[in-house]
């Protein structure tokens, strides 16, 4: 799916997503993300399942730079475990789980209102 907004030029958005993989303008990264406005790293994880709290270690090391967290979930969602938000919260960073799909076009929302925002995706 492709999702091309205007955005500042020097940051990272989300120009694609499916089949595993995501799309940053010419850039591709196949696999589960960490995103942040400048800089994008491949985050180990296929599902959420897998997920625990010490997978937002990166997010946390940056959250003086970061007040939102986009989670994507997958193709679905489930309930957040507490302990994500809590751990988050103490940083400063308000964790806001969803899809992929949907944690992707609202990153890219964020980012063209110079939002202080990250989002950990989950690959489709």
């Amino acid at each position: 799916m492709e999702v091309s907004p205007l955005i500042a030029e020097g940051r990272k958005i989300v120009t694609s997503y499916g089949d595993g993989l995501f799309r940053f303008g010419e850039e591709v990264v196949t696999g589960s993300v960490l995103l942040f406005p400048k800089n994008v790293y491949s985050w180990p994880y296929e599902n959420i399942d897998q997920v625990d709290v010490d997978a937002f270690g990166r997010v946390i090391e940056a959250s003086d730079e970061i007040d939102i967290l986009l989670l994507g979930m997958g193709s679905g969602m489930k309930p957040l475990p507490a302990e994500w938000r809590i751990a988050l919260r103490k940083h400063g960073i308000v964790v806001e789980p969803m899809d992929t799909g949907a944690a992707c076009r609202t990153y890219n929302v964020l980012v063209s209102e110079a939002r202080r925002v990250a989002a950990a995706l989950i690959s489709v």
